[in-house]
């Protein structure tokens, strides 16, 4: 083996600025605090995760993300002191479950950083996919809801990390917050909120509950012969491709047919599975993709636990060559965009915002996990697909982010997870697939084409 590049040691991360940065790497420096809080009672969604582990013990029930950086990287010791000073503000990343019908989450007496954060060194430039990858599959350390993995080696002034987590610890706007706290100034998230609720609606947001938790569940029921067949088979590897546009191309897509971004990025992945299907040999007669929805209310802690609810929705991956109205082969990128605006515009409105929020606050247990098995099995769902508004800038120490990916959960039967991470003045795309997906390497290059398609056809409108 080579020696390693001298120039490409860690560097150690500046604390100077912070008096309580002592604290030995093996315990947080938020675990005496931490300690006396009381336990934090879990959610319904946190249940249904844990219940689908136990159910499902080989599947990998975690998300995350990776951020990129420029600049040295820090040493290990380093990291982990800096780590267990922000744990301070997240008392749940120093907990663990404990209970038996409804568990709380407690203080862990036992927490150590050094079981959490970890290292994975390039061996040279040619090694960084194998390096991330190796951060992309690592098991957590046993009893652990997460993991921190410093990446690096591969260049003497770049390097990532990558933070992963159980799914029953967090959902993706909890692990947003997380990356603020850790590597952002902590500003607030730009997801709306519903406003809070009087007596005087409480029928009618009833009455708006009940028709959506209706609408999603009939949903969940698999069509016979519309359901794509087996791609691959899966090699248990997963593996991580990366595009990016700017933000205001998809808000301004968006913005020309009354929708959003996130309405241009659907588009856009519609469009790209459209030509992968093509090229990869996958028959895709019907796409459904589930999107995470954020239900948290103001007054919740915004760092701890699942309060978000899993909405499928149809791709409008095939579009008809010829419409009555005229329209040809060439307007289908805009008519893939009218069809998920139809679709959203609802979930956009104050109502089905606050319906979404009923949902996830007042569904019993036993319901919410029975609903989370139906809509997550690959019968009902080929895709899941998040997008998050993560920070304007972000940094670690002198690094600067450069650069994220979302890392959504991947189950077994799904084509891939594919996440949109609004970071700076970017749109970031990233799909975490098994490394045996056909083609999945072209993916985030398709989606740009679909995205300059989609542009192209708004602008000549």
């Amino acid at each position: 083996m080579p020696a390693p590049d001298q120039s490409a040691r860690p560097t150690r991360l500046d604390l100077t600025a912070r008096p309580d940065a002592t604290v030995p790497a093996g315990r947080s420096a938020g675990h005496d605090r931490s300690a006396a809080l009381p336990g934090h009672p879990t959610h319904s969604v946190d249940r249904a995760f844990l219940s689908l582990e136990r159910r499902r013990p080989d599947v990998r029930w975690d998300a995350g993300g990776v951020a990129y950086l420029s600049g040295p990287p820090p040493a290990l010791a380093d990291l982990r002191m800096y780590v267990g000073f922000r744990l301070r503000g997240m008392p749940l990343l120093t907990s663990r479950i404990e209970g038996g019908r409804r568990p709380r989450w407690r203080p862990d007496p036992d927490f150590a950083v050094d079981r959490h954060v970890h290292e994975v060194v390039a061996d040279g430039p040619a090694a960084w996919d194998s390096a991330l990858d190796t951060a992309l599959n690592a098991p957590f350390a046993p009893g652990a809801y997460w993991g921190l993995w410093l990446v690096h080696g591969h260049a003497p002034d770049a390097y990532a990390v990558c933070y992963r987590f159980h799914h029953a610890c967090q959902d993706g706007s909890a692990a947003a917050m997380t990356f603020r706290a850790v590597l952002g100034d902590g500003e607030p998230s730009a997801r709306p909120v519903p406003g809070r609720g009087g007596r005087a609606g409480a029928l009618h947001r009833a009455f708006a509950a009940a028709g959506l938790t209706t609408r999603c569940v009939a949903a969940t029921f698999p069509v016979r012969g519309l359901r794509s067949e087996a791609a691959f088979t899966p090699s248990g590897e997963r593996r991580l491709w990366r595009g990016r546009v700017p933000a205001a191309t998809l808000r301004r897509i968006g913005g020309t047919r009354g929708g959003s971004g996130h309405d241009a990025h659907l588009a856009a992945l519609a469009g790209a599975l459209s030509v992968w299907s093509a090229r990869a040999g996958v028959a895709l007669p019907r796409v459904t993709a589930v999107l995470p929805v954020d239900a948290r209310r103001p007054d919740e802690d915004q760092t701890w636990g699942n309060r978000c609810f899993a909405l499928p929705l149809g791709l409008p991956v095939s579009t008809a060559a010829e419409h009555p109205d005229g329209s040809r082969d060439g307007d289908a990128p805009l008519r893939r965009l009218d069809a998920v605006t139809r679709t959203t515009r609802r979930l956009r409105g104050e109502a089905w915002r606050q319906a979404v929020q009923d949902m996830v606050r007042f569904m019993p247990a036993r319901p919410t996990e029975w609903y989370m098995r139906r809509v997550l099995s690959p019968r009902v769902t080929d895709v899941m697909a998040t997008s998050m508004p993560l920070a304007g800038k972000g940094s670690l120490g002198e690094a600067q982010v450069t650069g994220t990916a979302l890392l959504p959960l991947l189950l077994p039967g799904h084509l891939f997870g594919v996440g949109l991470s609004f970071f700076g003045e970017w749109a970031e795309v990233a799909f975490l697939a098994d490394r045996a997906l056909p083609l999945g390497g072209l993916l985030p290059e398709l989606w740009e084409q679909a995205v300059a398609e989609l542009e192209e056809s708004a602008t000549a409108v």
